[in-house]
């Protein structure tokens, strides 16, 4: 029996992987490394992400991005953009330098049993391990909106769905979101000759500003300090203490973390988009259907202007959509974990799992790592930047299960009352 199985091997899985291979367990990892970034993005994106707040996380630091760019021969410097496949490489390369080999089968179910947990695998073979970390990544958490869902994926698509847009040369496509992955795949598409448009909500776009000097006058580092999720005390506080962002109301968390760093656009895509791709604000889907025996889609679509309570609608017709709506990270699209074990995850208000402050869930050996212990841990959760505050911080919560012992029972969250209906004690 393993003392940890880690699921996914992306930035967050591989980190825990790093961490827990240096503390001596016995683990075992499981998913296709860095897949995210390999399979669910196009060529020609770039990091958001600064390159000093893009690195995986190993105990020692040493196995950094700027550390493998420079054997590359790649800049890695701040307000460089890093394009998506340096950083997928980065990944590939960290984990043959830091962690165990990984098993690419996947795991599709995971289920509680005496003294820990069961994974099976794709290809039926059964594993047994003490305690287990879900680091699934975004991709089970797909949002598409209710309206363009019953539409069948050669009309619909989000946009992790692509690792390849030239399907798209020459056609129509409408994209529906105003951040940044909106954003530059409508200028991805743009530039390869798709006739492009891109429907927000908002009444405008919003662009994050060019990024400060990293070397600045004392003065102004004191006011608005660099972090890994831009500059400013609010942004350091997400990004550098998450732990105490951990500690505040449940509420004031689930608002922050829904709320904070909302969609916006990169500097450097703004020239890529603006003049070059129609942008239809105020604009929200509000029905769908195939036109064209099949072959495009007509959208009826709600237009609002800034303080209308009600808006016009209009019709437009497109070859395709692309969804750049985000992710929704919720206990019931954690399909993976078995009905029973998925029963017992209390959830908070925004019906992400509760976890204690070693991301731990309340079924004890089960921990959580990545987006959805946003609201509990706060905006890094979403980005590269949470990974090395989760994989140290989970890491020591294993230890500590481990020499308890005490696996697989359901422990309540703080506050609220069991099954049974008795008091929770607190936990953590």
């Amino acid at each position: 029996m393993y003392d940890l199985l880690v699921v996914g091997a992306g930035p967050y899985g591989l980190s825990i992987a790093s961490h827990a291979a240096a503390a001596g367990l016995r683990l075992r990892v499981f998913g296709r490394p860095m897949a995210s970034w390999r399979d669910h993005m196009p060529r020609g994106m770039f990091l958001k992400s600064e390159p000093w707040a893009s690195n995986l996380s190993d105990p020692d630091g040493r196995w950094q991005l700027d550390r493998y760019c420079a054997g590359q021969g790649v800049a890695a410097r701040h307000g460089e953009p890093i394009p998506v496949e340096t950083f997928a490489e980065y990944g590939l390369w960290f984990a043959r330098h830091t962690a165990p080999e990984v098993d690419e089968r996947t795991v599709i179910r995971v289920t509680p049993c005496p003294g820990g947990f069961e994974a099976l695998t794709e290809d039926g073979q059964v594993f047994h391990a003490r305690t287990v970390a879900l680091a699934v990544g975004v991709i089970p958490f797909v949002e598409i909106p209710p309206a363009l869902r019953g539409l069948p994926s050669s009309l619909v698509s989000h946009s992790s769905h692509h690792d390849d847009l030239s399907r798209f040369r020459g056609r129509d496509v409408t994209v529906v979101g105003g951040g940044q992955a909106a954003l530059e795949t409508a200028a991805l598409l743009a530039e390869q000759g798709t006739r492009v448009r891109v429907l927000v909500r908002a009444d405008r776009l919003s662009w994050n500003d060019v990024p400060p000097p990293w070397e600045r006058p004392w003065w102004q580092s004191a006011r608005a300090p660099h972090s890994g999720l831009g500059c400013g005390w609010r942004n350091w506080f997400y990004a550098e203490r998450p732990g105490l962002f951990h500690r505040l109301p449940e509420a004031t968390r689930t608002r922050v973390s829904s709320t904070a760093l909302g969609p916006a656009g990169a500097w450097w895509v703004r020239d890529r988009v603006e003049g070059a791709v129609e942008v239809l604000p105020g604009h929200e889907v509000a029905a769908a259907g195939s036109v064209r025996d099949g072959a495009g889609v007509r959208l009826e679509v709600v237009h609002r202007t800034r303080g209308e309570g009600t808006g016009l609608l209009g019709t437009l017709e497109t070859d395709h959509v692309i969804a750049a709506t985000g992710f929704t990270a919720t206990c019931d699209r954690l399909t993976l974990l078995s009905p029973d074990l998925r029963a017992d995850l209390m959830s908070s208000t925004a019906g992400s799992p509760r976890v204690t402050s070693v991301f731990e869930s309340s079924h004890r050996g089960l921990f959580l790592a990545g987006l959805i212990t946003a609201p509990g841990f706060g905006p890094a959760m979403r980005f590269v930047q949470g990974a090395a505050y989760t994989a140290g911080t989970l890491v020591r919560g294993v230890r500590r299960r481990l020499r308890a012992g005490d696996v697989g029972a359901v422990v309540p969250a703080p506050g609220r009352r069991g099954r049974s209906g008795t008091p929770a004690g607190a936990r953590g």
